[in-house]
């Protein structure tokens, strides 16, 4: 048997799906009632994956923007885009000269990244 993705979202008005049965598949029990999908579910498979790979790489977004062949900027982007996802609210990081520089520093960005956070840092 293949398993299909469930879906969270209606294909007709893109209101909130409902989970409102589960049958076991070995003996048929069916039990009925509206469940709620876990929070992980409501994720986009972009967004699964990528948390997924944040996972597996135990956080570390210079090891994910290397797998992902995307810079460190872009990764932080879209993993304040996952948070937004699952409803947390996203602090707003210290993103001076000198935190970025010392980023940089510490080798947890190129000079290009830091280029483009400063860049991104004068336009706001």
């Amino acid at each position: 048997m293949t398993h299909k993705r469930s879906l969270n979202k209606c294909p007709a008005c893109g209101g909130e799906l409902r989970v409102t049965e589960y049958r076991c598949s070995k003996c048929g029990t069916i039990i009925r009632g509206n469940f709620q999908s876990c929070e992980f579910c409501a994720l986009s498979w972009e967004q699964q994956n990528f948390l997924r790979l944040f996972l597996k790489s135990r956080g570390n977004l210079s090891e994910v923007a290397k797998k992902l062949g995307i810079s460190h900027p872009t990764v932080r982007e879209r993993l304040k885009e996952l948070l937004s996802a699952l409803g947390y609210e996203i602090e707003e990081e210290e993103t001076d000269s000198g935190y970025i520089l010392s980023m940089l520093e510490e080798g947890k960005i190129t000079t290009e990244e830091a280029i483009e956070l400063l860049k991104q840092q004068r336009e706001k």
